[in-house]
């Protein structure tokens, strides 16, 4: 497939603080590309650069073989994290005004349905509830039916139908051919809609694949956590434990991880720590995910999984 997108070395610091650490990367067409990193990482700068709304200081990119501040914007669509259109027009109205920005417009009750706003159509802005506002600045993105279209964490606030339904239109969009770079701070949004996913830190892109390839190589075994009563002495326990000889154990946070258990050990795993006559509060079986690479490579737990009052803090540049 055809190159869409591309950049190459791209650097941008704001004072002392380095946002893009010379980024190279490349988006097919027709490809859903995710971007996953801690808050602070550089995400959205990335876009930006990208999208050609921010200058960088070194390095280049390129939309659909052009310089962003050049490729026709009628061929683009952008969500923003940030965005905020007028509050006393309704949503068909703000969707018909972006229609008319554009030669070629869609028809904007169209769009309207597509994202599962048509009976919320006639309402204003400012009376749409936050899951609904968002899903009406989707609308907005897509009334110019782009070639490209950037998502900067663009099912924050919807609720859990709704983000299925908009996966749904994403991969329709996909399938169509249309290029997407998605950034979320939702791991399961990212395993279900990414063809490749790329992890940021610091201003570094630190790997870039598949997710199943990313999970092989970072993501780890597969594990039974065992979580005991928070006055148990975990390594005490552990000790009076014999587990089949394949198996290997650790504390954790969690309580007792039996590392590489599969379907049909957790049967052996349970019934070691019967015969020890160990009391449990709970068995979990996790398999490795996007998760696990995240916390691999960052040594830090993702954002969506943290206590909400903790994931709010901060901000991305």
């Amino acid at each position: 497939m055809d190159e869409v997108l591309a950049a190459d070395g791209l650097r941008k610091s704001y004072g002392d603080v380095e946002a893009l650490s010379g980024v190279s990367l490349s988006v097919a067409e027709g490809e859903v590309f995710g971007l996953i990193g801690p808050n602070g990482a550089g995400k959205t700068t990335l876009v930006r650069a990208l999208t050609g709304t921010t200058a960088v200081d070194s390095g280049s990119a390129a939309i659909l073989g052009r310089d962003p501040t050049e490729v026709d914007r009628q061929r683009l669509g952008v969500l923003p994290q940030e965005f905020r259109p007028a509050g006393r027009l309704t949503a068909r109205e703000l969707v018909a005004y972006y229609a008319g920005l554009y030669d070629d417009a869609r028809d904007p009750g169209a769009v309207l349905d597509e994202v599962g706003l048509a009976d919320a159509a006639d309402t204003w802005y400012e009376n749409l509830s936050g899951g609904q506002q968002r899903r009406a600045c989707i609308a907005l993105t897509l009334v110019n039916d782009p070639d490209v279209l950037f998502l900067d964490e663009p099912t924050t606030g919807i609720d859990p139908a709704g983000r299925r339904s908009l996966w749904g239109l994403v991969e329709d969009l996909a399938a169509g051919g249309t290029t997407v770079f998605l950034t979320s701070h939702s791991m399961e949004e990212i395993e279900r809609l990414a063809d490749r996913v790329g992890l940021l830190n610091a201003g570094e892109l630190v790997t870039v694949g598949r997710p199943d390839d990313l999970v092989s190589e970072y993501g780890g075994d597969s594990r039974l956590v065992v979580r005991t009563d928070g006055d148990v002495d975990a390594e005490a326990t552990l000790r009076s434990v014999s587990l089949p000889p394949a198996l290997d154990a650790t504390v954790t946070g969690d309580g007792i991880a039996v590392h590489g258990v599969g379907p049909r050990d957790i049967g052996d795993v349970v019934a070691a720590f019967d015969d020890a006559g160990v009391v449990y509060e709970s068995l979990v079986w996790k398999q490795p995910g996007l998760e696990e690479v995240y916390l691999s490579l960052t040594g830090e737990q993702f954002e969506a999984a943290r206590p909400a009052a903790a994931a709010a803090v901060g901000g991305d540049r």
